[in-house]
């Protein structure tokens, strides 16, 4: 446990998972969110498509990236912690989901750690948040979503909000990552909730 983590409090273990799809940054954001969390742990596997993206879309380093966890594991690792269900977590987020390895989660197909992961996730009832990025949706994606939901995933797209201020990237990643974290009973303090008309805290920020 390193000094960031509060004395006395119960340690919350979160699985972050990165894949391939457009938008690598929102996992980097994300890490860096629970970061500021005292209590939890991430432990982060990066696939190679997400790697690859990072140089492509970010100008990031993958030390850089990896920096920000607690545990990072290499996505062929299958016999990392993870992997299994005897290893208490509180259960996992893939930001962002490729259309790939949604489908793998989907189907069980476990054929790395990340999707291994997803899986243990989902057999022993623990919270798993898939951001899924594309558009516009097939309607194998479509379907692929409603297997994923119905096997206890919860499908949340990076879809654009404007109730709130959100008037920059930085910002619409924010809400994201905010609508992320209250599936796990977790506060961010740049989350701009929705207050009622005239009463959103922060909207102007």
């Amino acid at each position: 446990m390193t000094d960031r983590k509060l004395r006395g409090a119960e340690l919350r273990r979160i699985i972050v998972g990165i894949s391939g799809a457009s938008g690598v940054l929102m996992g980097y954001e994300l890490l860096r969110a629970l970061r500021a969390q005292p209590n939890v742990e991430t432990h982060l596997v990066v696939s190679s498509g997400a790697r690859r993206n990072f140089a492509l879309e970010t100008g990031l380093t993958m030390e850089q990236v990896y920096a920000l966890a607690d545990h990072v594991y290499d996505e062929q690792d299958m016999a990392a912690p993870i992997a299994s269900g005897s290893y208490q977590t509180d259960g996992m987020i893939v930001m962002p989901c490729s259309m790939k390895t949604l489908s793998a989660i989907a189907v069980g197909y476990s054929s790395n750690l990340l999707v291994r992961a997803a899986d243990v996730c989902l057999k022993e009832n623990r919270p798993t948040v898939l951001v899924v990025r594309e558009t516009p949706f097939s309607k194998v994606h479509l379907r692929n979503m409603q297997l994923a939901a119905e096997a206890g995933c919860t499908i949340l797209p990076p879809m654009l909000t404007f109730y709130n201020g959100a008037d920059t990237l930085q910002k619409q990643v924010e809400h994201i990552i905010g609508k992320t974290l209250l599936q796990f009973r977790l506060a961010s303090d740049r989350f701009v909730p929705w207050g009622g008309p005239g009463e959103t805290e922060g909207a102007d920020r």
